[in-house]
């Protein structure tokens, strides 16, 4: 897992929901960013979407919320650019959804599958990476957003988050 304290890495990726560049400049504002790792086919992902659309709507206009897709379209054409925009449409989120063809975001990260979730404090160091709870298809255990809400809440609430931080479980990131 990306080492606690490294910085926001440099980008400027495509956000599919509006044909426009996004830079890593952009979440230079002092405001706490959430860079979550995603994309449309992976089943924990879709696992996951209520509570992303959950976390939007509790923590927007307290932090950035940045969605990244990686996956190779080549292979998984349904992880490309416009059914990306096409899903976010469809579950109402309007946070850029950024489209990563090179796959160096996520090299960068040293993301190895999706969902991962990476939240960086107002001077733009990582406080958390990791699972957003220990639920998953078909586990039985209900989702909850537990392990990333309460980092967020300490964030937010300027209290340390806790450095005992389980990695994220899901698809491999499918690389070029």
């Amino acid at each position: 897992m990306l080492e606690l304290g490294t910085t926001i890495p440099k980008f400027e990726l495509i956000n599919v929901l509006n044909n426009e560049l996004f830079s890593s400049v952009a979440l230079q504002n002092g405001s706490p960013t959430l860079l979550m790792v995603i994309c449309n086919h992976c089943p924990y992902v879709i696992h996951y979407h209520e509570e992303i659309q959950r976390l939007a709507l509790d923590f927007m206009g307290q932090l950035d919320l940045i969605a990244i897709s990686s996956n190779d379209v080549g292979h998984y054409p349904q992880d490309g650019p416009l059914a990306m925009k096409k899903l976010f449409n469809a579950l109402e989120l309007n946070f850029p959804y950024l489209y990563d063809e090179s796959q160096d975001l996520s090299r960068a990260l040293e993301a190895q599958c999706t969902p991962e979730y990476y939240l960086y404090d107002k001077s733009d160091l990582l406080v958390y990476r990791g699972r957003l709870d220990d639920s998953s298809p078909g586990n039985g255990i209900l989702v909850s957003g537990e392990d990333l809400r309460g980092a967020l809440d300490a964030l937010l609430t300027n209290q340390s988050v806790c450095n005992v931080q389980m990695p994220s479980v899901g698809c491999s990131i499918k690389w070029k």
